[in-house]
């Protein structure tokens, strides 16, 4: 037993990093450095085992009907286990039981319940590296989702990772290679990546694996022709999936592909600042966009719908159609709520599919399968209300399966024990075999009574007796003084010195009944489930089809349900690039603060004179909250839903980014300002002049020369056409940047109105136009509780800083470079000769730093030094 687990653990496709759990009898064992591993990992009791080696082997076990959530535990912390069963029954095994490998469980292939979370897919993800492209296949073989698609930058690929959070990635080693942080992809986003040998990757045997799982004759067949690098990708993922899962995979039988450039673009720090689906400290649900939306009735619907906030729509058709079915819904909320009703008892029919496919499911999944089953009908009556568009489409595409309800229905108990080796699953009546072994295991003792008195009655021997021992089994007994009376067809089957044991034809087919008639009944029923869930499993295509139109369904009244509940309205969507939004309000803000106390705000931005709003006001005041809502609202009207907002009118827009908040990346060595400029750049360089663009508070992280300057040409970059001409919310402190009013064109100053009273402020979270023309940052810091004799002495010092005198150069130099009598344009405008301020061009302090001998200075002097130069330069400037 040991050699054979010695050379069952070496010839898995990864012995490193695989634990096997090897059975034995009614438990799972691990042996040597897996049982090490495993005995830390869930904390069991480590023993030994004599192996015939020189030292005991380490060894630890666990129960194997408890196995699903030991193994759930290893496969979250990202290890593999390979289950290596029984397959043969003991009892009937000559020499040692037979075992294999029944399938390997990762973190991107479980199909533990306990180890899904049913409102989000687990993906796992093929990436093949090649000269100049990557190749991208995700799945999730919980659902049979499949896609492909392939893209040419690294920072794309980053983000598509980052959109779908797979559990797992497997790649080539080229992959490892390409620059991109993989390190931080297994610590930061708990991805397991393992790269795959290099045959996975051969050309020819990746096509001939998909046409082989897609029964195509061609890759044309399957769509993915012109996807030469994702077609790799694909073929390395599914010869992984039959490697590991040891299936046909049959319920995964179609592959989507899809570009990138259909939906908006969001990068992962925009995900993280707009809180899509999670909020950024807590990494919660509630507190985000998803959470505001999701009053999904059904798993599928849940998923769907995260997946549509993730992935935006561009194609102003797509976009319309699904607010066509939100506002239908709507319009007949009575319908819609008859709806939702039906569709609350729908359990997950993809993943029990998924199940059902793997064989295995167990009887309880079959009476859920059922149970949903049994409100398609009505649901699929109540679609008929909705004429054309995306309703009518759920309602050609349900399919009320009537065929495997009734299947279902007349064969499988109505509370079906949890474990198949209980029996007691098949219905009465559905097989006449069962039902004979069922009366046989509870009636047996009373068919043998009824026999025995017919028997007496037909010979007139008053004393026959029908017994039983486990040599001969049950027989007639007869003392001699009455076998004259034995009929003929008595066959005799033992003589006694008093008396002889006969056998009937009757008694013979009681015995056979009888006799084992547990085992028997329990074997007849697990087939019998085993054909009912095998035909159920042939369906597969036919209950995914119908599991996608309840999702849609679920998620177009979910979106309908909260545009009543909250007010929402129905956007109008151009492709002008303006977006004019009337009476905006956050989405998630407004439902954490009671009373409806939120203030909504207008937003005006376009690709003319409304290209750049530059926001000043104080902190707290809400600056963030409104660049954030309009971005939510812009994200939501792409996903199809209605918007919190009076009158909302969108142009789509091809990808939104955000540069909101301070933090530092310390494990990478990066500080606040380096993580600041390092989004900046990304912005910079993949925006384009139908992105929307939320920038706060850029330059805060450096000395405030240094810090305006950037934000200064941050803003001419944006605001220039010939540059990019994105629309931008650029929310500030440096109030400087106001000049660019009526400077640069587009740009518009907007502000945070603030009512002061006497030491105090009242944030009146209304945005007007015009520029603050200070912070308020001591009357933020008394809200916040600082002692009263800081605050005191703060206020001194303020008046004694020249910060003014920065506004005051900031005049003088757009008075110099920008003529009053006409509008200016950027190509009357040389913008190299903008910089923000003249060079300090003082002979006496350039001859004394030339003189200086830092060698020889101690910290003080230069402290005093660099003091003394400052005060001149403040000097220069006054």
């Amino acid at each position: 037993m040991m050699v054979h687990y010695c050379q069952t653990k070496t010839g898995l496709t990864d012995p490193a990093n695989t634990i096997l759990f090897y059975r034995l009898g009614d438990f799972y064992e691990m042996f040597f450095e897996d049982a090490t591993l495993v005995s830390k990992e869930l904390e069991l009791t480590l023993t030994g085992k004599d192996c015939g080696m020189e030292d005991r082997a380490p060894m630890c076990g666990i129960p194997y009907h408890a196995a699903e959530g030991y193994i759930n535990r290893l496969v979250e912390n990202g290890h593999k286990v390979a289950i290596c069963e029984q397959m043969e029954d003991p009892k009937q095994a000559k020499g040692m039981v037979k075992r294999e490998v029944i399938r390997v469980v990762t973190p991107g292939t479980t199909l533990i319940p306990q180890g899904l979370d049913e409102t989000k897919n687990n993906y796992i993800m093929s990436i093949v590296c090649m000269e100049g492209c990557f190749g991208i296949s995700t799945a999730d073989i919980s659902t049979g989702q499949c896609l492909v698609t392939e893209m040419d930058k690294p920072r794309r690929l980053v983000d598509e990772i980052t959109k779908f959070m797979p559990a797992e990635i497997i790649c080539n080693q080229s992959f490892l290679l390409c620059g991109i942080d993989v390190e931080d992809l297994r610590t930061r986003l708990h991805i397991c990546v393992n790269a795959l040998e290099d045959w996975y990757f051969d050309d020819d045997i990746c096509r001939r694996t998909l046409q082989e799982q897609f029964h195509a004759a061609t890759m044309e067949g399957l769509g993915i022709a012109d996807y030469n690098c994702g077609t790799i990708a694909a073929g390395a993922l599914f010869q992984y999936l039959h490697e590991t899962q040891k299936s046909d995979l049959s319920h995964m039988n179609s592959i989507t592909p899809y570009v990138t450039d259909k939906y908006m673009l969001i990068d992962s720090s925009s995900r993280r600042n707009l809180e899509l689906v999670e909020t950024l400290r807590e990494k919660q649900k509630r507190g985000s966009l998803l959470w505001v939306l999701d009053k999904t009735r059904t798993a599928m619907g849940a998923r769907l719908l995260r997946s549509y906030v993730e992935q935006p729509l561009i194609d102003e058709d797509e976009i319309n159609a699904r607010l066509d079915a939100v506002e239908a819904l709507t319009g007949q909320a009575m319908i819609r709520e008859e709806i939702r009703e039906y569709l609350r008892p729908v359990y997950d029919l993809e993943r029990l599919v998924g199940r059902i496919s793997y064989q295995s499911a167990n009887p309880r999944d079959l009476i859920a399968f059922k149970s949903s089953l049994q409100m398609l009908p009505y649901i699929k009556q109540l679609l008929n209300s909705f004429a054309g568009g995306a309703l009518a489409q759920i309602q050609e595409d349900l399919d009320p399966l009537e065929d495997l309800y009734q299947l279902v229905d007349a064969a499988i108990v109505d509370d079906p024990p949890y474990l198949m080796r209980d029996g007691g699953m098949i219905k009465d009546g559905y097989n006449e075999m069962v039902d004979n072994y069922r009366h046989a295991k509870t009636e047996g003792k009373q068919w043998l009574s009824e026999l025995e008195a017919s028997e007496r009655e037909k010979t007139g021997i008053k004393n026959m007796k029908v017994k039983y021992n486990k040599v001969f089994g049950y027989y007639l007994e007869v003392t001699n003084s009455f076998k004259d009376l034995v009929p003929d067809y008595y066959t005799r089957k033992q003589t006694l010195t008093n008396a002889e044991r006969y056998i009937t034809p009757r008694l013979k087919e009681l015995e056979d009944t009888i006799l084992g008639a547990e085992d028997k009944l329990y074997a007849l029923e697990y087939d019998l489930f085993c054909t009912v869930r095998d035909t159920v499993a042939g369906e597969a295509e036919r209950i995914q089809r119908t599991a996608q139109a309840l999702a849609r369904l679920d998620v177009y009244a979910s979106l309908s349900y909260v545009a009543e509940h909250n007010h929402y309205v129905r956007p109008k969507l151009n492709s002008r690039g303006k977006i004019d939004i009337k009476d905006g309000r956050h989405p998630v803000v407004e439902k954490m603060i009671p009373n409806d106390m939120f203030i909504a705000n207008d937003t005006l931005l376009d690709n003319g004179d409304h290209r750049v709003s530059v926001i000043t006001g104080p902190n707290m005041a809400g600056k963030s909250t409104y660049m954030r809502q309009t971005a939510l609202i812009v994200l939501m009207a792409q996903i199809g839903s209605f918007v919190p907002a009076s009158k909302a009118n969108i142009g789509i827009v091809d990808r939104i980014f955000t540069r909101v908040g301070a933090s530092d990346d310390l494990a990478s060595g990066q500080s606040t300002f380096m993580v600041e400029m390092t989004e900046v750049a990304n912005i910079l360089r993949n925006a384009t002049s139908n992105s929307l663009l939320i920038l706060d508070e850029i330059g805060r992280g450096t000395s405030t020369f240094d810090g305006l300057s950037i934000a200064w040409a941050v803003i001419e970059h944006v605001a220039n056409p010939k540059l990019l001409g994105a629309k931008t919310l650029f929310a500030t402190h440096y109030h400087e940047l106001t000049e660019l009013e009526g400077k640069l064109p587009g740009v518009h100053n907007y502000c945070i109105a603030v009512k002061e009273k006497g030491d105090d402020i009242v944030f009146l979270r209304k945005i007007v136009q015009g520029g603050a023309d200070k912070s308020y940052g001591i009357q933020v810091a008394r809200l916040a509780g600082v002692p009263e004799s800081v605050l005191s002495r703060a206020q001194e010092l303020v008046e004694q800083l020249s910060d003014a005198d920065i506004t005051a150069a900031v005049k003088d130099l757009t008075m110099q470079k920008k003529p009053k009598a006409k509008p200016v344009h950027y190509d009357e405008v040389d913008m190299a000769q903008m910089s923000l301020f003249d060079t300090v061009q003082d002979d006496d302090i350039i001859k004394e730093l030339s003189e200086l001998d830092i060698s020889n200075m101690t910290p003080m002097d230069a402290l005093n030094t660099l003091y003394r130069f400052q005060g001149k330069v403040k000097n220069r400037w006054k």
